[in-house]
């Protein structure tokens, strides 16, 4: 690993590159628990889609299929799906997961009330009203779990991209700064020591003389 030969092998600094280890060992702690987290969040709303997929995929194939059968019995319906009201009860709250904001969307439950009128209709265009209402709530769960699990997966790789740069690089590279400074530290006090040796026994043989 690469070693800041720049730094000078004082004890300050060897104390301030401890510290700025100890400081990344511990922001790298904190990005593997925050990127635990947001795994976890991620496969819960990937599960929660799984068990819903067979429902998903029915009711969807249901409502194209009523509405097949009542353009085939009224012609093509363009007309009354125009009379149609727009939806306005969608309501999107945002939750936090370790800083990343997850939607939350929910639908004003009503009492269902075509707004086409009865006299040029039949039961089977009510059937594809009443099943594209449900199919318009499982959009919404579908939109709410497809956002969240992007944001999810964005910020996992964010998260995993920082956390990679720490194990790898800037811990080891601080490590081995440390490892530097404490040698050269240990090598210096072994020069001393054995430059006091000599003038010590220098000392003493001029005493003798």
């Amino acid at each position: 690993m690469a070693v800041d030969k720049k730094i000078f092998p004082t004890k300050g600094n060897l104390m301030a590159t401890k510290k700025s280890l100890k400081l990344a060992k511990m922001g790298y702690g904190l990005l593997d628990k925050k990127r635990n987290v947001l795994i976890k969040e991620m496969m819960s709303l990937v599960e929660k889609v799984s068990l819903m997929r067979s429902e998903i995929t029915n009711s969807y194939a249901q409502a194209y299929y009523d509405l097949q059968l009542a353009n085939i019995s009224k012609g093509v319906i363009r007309d009354i799906s125009d009379s149609i009201n727009i939806e306005t009860g969608v309501n999107i709250k945002y939750r936090s997961v370790m800083g990343v904001e997850i939607p939350n969307i929910s639908i004003d439950t009503k009492e269902l009330r075509p707004g086409y009128g009865f006299s040029n209709t039949n039961s089977q265009i009510d059937k594809a009203y009443v099943s594209f209402n449900k199919v318009k709530e499982l959009t919404a769960i579908l939109a709410e779990v497809d956002n969240s699990v992007y944001r999810l997966a964005n910020e996992i790789r964010k998260t995993q991209k920082r956390a990679n740069a720490l194990q790898n690089i800037v811990i080891p590279n601080l490590e081995d700064t440390v490892k530097f400074i404490a040698d050269a530290l240990e090598e210096k006090e072994r020069e001393e020591f054995s430059r006091l040796k000599v003038i010590k026994a220098n000392k003493e043989k001029d005493v003798q003389l």
